[in-house]
C-alpha cells in the first residue's frame, strides 16, 4: 500500500500565492475567486486562502521598512519572526518576494509548535527554494540558550511555544497570527520586541471584537460593543486599544500604521517603541464611541451616565493608519512586487505549476484587491475623520436613496473637503467634512437627480 505523504511533505496540488509556490494538501480544494472567511480546516498543513491578502500586505510593509529605513538604519539587519508560522507561507513569501537588494539585511525566523506543519515548511522551502539565495548562519549569541532549530535556505526554523520563542531574543518585526484571539500572546510578543520595532497582529474572534458575543468581548478585551454599522471599526479599535494598553504596561507606546477589518478577521500593524513618557500618555488615545441621534457618532474619553447605553469601548480613538507608509501601498506596487514575471512564471511551470492565463489574471486581481482603496484613503485615515456607511445615508439625510459614491466624492471635493472609500466588505467611506456638509451634499445630489 502506497504511503500517504500529504501529511508529511505537503504533497497535493501545487498552488501559487503571490509568486511563491505552495503545496496544498490533497484533500484541500483549489482556492476559488475571492475566498472569504475561514476555509474548512482539513488537518495539519491547512492553508486558508482568505488570508492571502493579509500576507500580501505583510510583504509590502516589510519591503517598505527595508526600503525607506523607518525601522532600522540602512546598514543594519532587520530581524523578523513569524511566531505562529504554521506551514510558513508568509515567511517563504518574505524571502521570495521582497526585492533582492534587501534580502541580505533581512533575517527571518519561523516558529511553530506543530512539527507536521514545520516539516511541510522545510519540504516546500527546499523543493521550491527562493529566487535569491541568502547564506545566513544561525545567530547563536542572540538566544538565552542553544536555539532548537536550524537554517533552511535563508530561514531559521524552530519548534517552540510561541511565548517562549518570542522572549528568547529581540526582534524588530514580529507577526502574530493565531487561530482565534491573540490575547494570550500579546505580553510575550511586546516583551520580545527590540527598542524600536513593528508588530502585526491578527484576530479571528470577530464575534468577540464586534460585540456579537458580549461575554467574550468583556472577558477577553474588557470592552462593551454595539452591533451596528460601526461594529467593524469598533473591532479594529478594541484590538488596537488592547495592544496599546498592553504595550504601556511594558513602558512602550504604539503608532498604528495599518488597521483593517478584512472579511473574517481583524489585522492591525503598529510601530512599537520603548518610551515611558509615551506609555504614560496612552489614555490620551483611549476612549469610547458614542452614537448620536442623527445616526453618526463622536469619540469621548469618558461617556456620561446617559451616554453609556449608546457607547462602545473602551477602544483606541486615535489615528488608524500612517499616511506615508499606507499611501505607498498601491495596486501597482502589489502587482510589481508580488506577481511573477514571464520568465519567473515559466520557471514555476517547469517546476510543476499548472497555471493558465485565467489563473494569472485571477491572481493579479487578488493582489490588487489586497490593497484596494488603501493608498487613496491613507491621508484621511491618518488623522481625525468620520466614517459613513453608504446604506445609512438615505435615513440620515431623509432622502430615501443615496447618490453614487463617486459622485458624492466629487461633490465633496468641489466643496473643499476630502472623501475616499475604505477597505471593508461593506461600502464605507471616510471624510473630513462635517455631518452637516455631508447631509447637505447628499440632499443636493439626490434632489438634482430628479428623483
Amino acid at each position: 500500500m502506497a504511503e500517504d505523504r500529504s501529511e508529511v511533505d505537503g504533497t497535493g496540488h501545487l498552488w501559487m500565492e503571490g509568486k511563491t509556490l505552495v503545496e496544498l494538501r490533497a484533500d484541500q480544494e483549489r482556492p476559488t475567486h475571492m475566498p472569504r472567511g475561514p476555509a474548512k480546516r482539513t488537518g495539519p498543513g491547512f492553508l486558508n486562502p482568505a488570508m492571502a491578502p493579509a500576507r500580501t500586505r505583510s510583504v509590502l510593509l516589510l519591503a517598505d521598512a527595508l526600503e525607506h529605513h523607518w525601522l532600522v538604519k540602512e546598514d543594519h539587519d532587520l530581524r523578523a519572526m513569524d511566531a505562529l508560522c504554521a506551514t510558513g507561507v508568509r515567511v517563504r513569501r518574505w524571502r521570495n518576494e521582497i526585492p533582492a537588494e534587501h534580502q541580505e539585511r533581512l533575517r527571518i525566523t519561523a516558529n511553530d509548535l506543530d512539527n507536521v506543519a514545520l516539516e511541510q515548511l522545510k519540504h516546500a522551502h527546499e523543493r521550491y527554494p527562493p529566487l535569491i539565495s541568502v547564506g545566513h548562519a544561525v545567530e547563536d549569541d542572540r538566544y538565552n540558550r542553544t536555539p532548537q532549530g536550524g537554517m533552511h535556505n535563508g530561514l531559521f526554523i524552530m519548534q517552540n511555544d510561541a511565548r517562549i520563542a518570542l522572549m528568547e531574543a529581540a526582534y524588530q518585526w514580529v507577526d502574530l497570527d493565531p487561530f482565534g484571539s491573540p490575547v494570550n500572546f500579546l505580553d510575550a510578543a511586546i516583551q520580545g520586541l527590540s527598542r524600536t520595532a513593528f508588530l502585526e497582529v491578527t484576530a479571528t474572534d470577530t464575534a468577540a471584537l464586534t460585540g456579537s458575543s458580549a461575554s467574550s468581548q468583556h472577558r477577553r478585551y474588557g470592552a462593551k460593543g454595539i452591533v451596528d454599522s460601526y461594529a467593524h471599526d469598533d473591532a479594529v479599535r478594541v484590538l488596537l486599544g488592547l495592544i496599546a494598553t498592553t504595550a504601556a504596561r511594558h513602558d512602550r507606546c504604539i503608532e498604528p500604521v495599518l488597521a483593517l477589518f478584512d472579511g473574517h478577521h481583524v489585522r492591525v500593524s503598529v510601530k512599537v517603541r520603548r518610551s515611558r513618557d509615551g506609555a504614560s500618555h496612552v489614555l490620551d488615545s483611549m476612549g469610547w464611541r458614542v452614537r448620536a441621534a442623527n445616526g453618526t457618532y463622536e469619540f469621548v474619553h469618558h461617556p456620561s451616565p446617559d451616554e453609556v447605553e449608546r457607547a462602545s469601548g473602551p477602544l483606541w480613538i486615535g489615528p488608524l493608519w500612517n499616511r506615508d507608509i499606507a499611501g505607498r501601498m498601491t495596486q501597482e506596487r502589489a502587482v510589481a512586487m508580488c506577481s511573477p514575471s514571464e520568465s519567473e512564471l515559466l520557471t514555476l511551470r517547469e517546476a510543476g505549476l499548472v497555471w493558465s492565463e485565467a489563473d494569472q489574471e485571477y491572481a493579479q486581481r487578488e493582489l490588487r484587491r489586497s490593497v484596494r482603496y488603501i493608498a487613496e484613503a491613507a491621508d484621511l485615515m491618518s488623522k481625525e475623520h468620520t466614517l459613513y456607511h453608504m446604506d445609512d445615508l438615505p435615513n440620515m439625510a431623509g432622502t430615501g436613496q443615496a447618490p453614487k459614491m463617486e459622485v458624492l466624492f466629487t461633490a465633496l471635493d468641489e466643496a473643499g473637503f476630502s472623501a475616499a472609500r475604505v477597505p471593508d466588505i461593506d461600502p464605507f467611506f471616510v471624510t473630513d467634512a462635517s455631518f452637516a456638509d455631508v447631509m447637505a451634499t447628499t440632499r443636493a445630489l439626490v434632489g438634482s437627480s430628479g428623483d
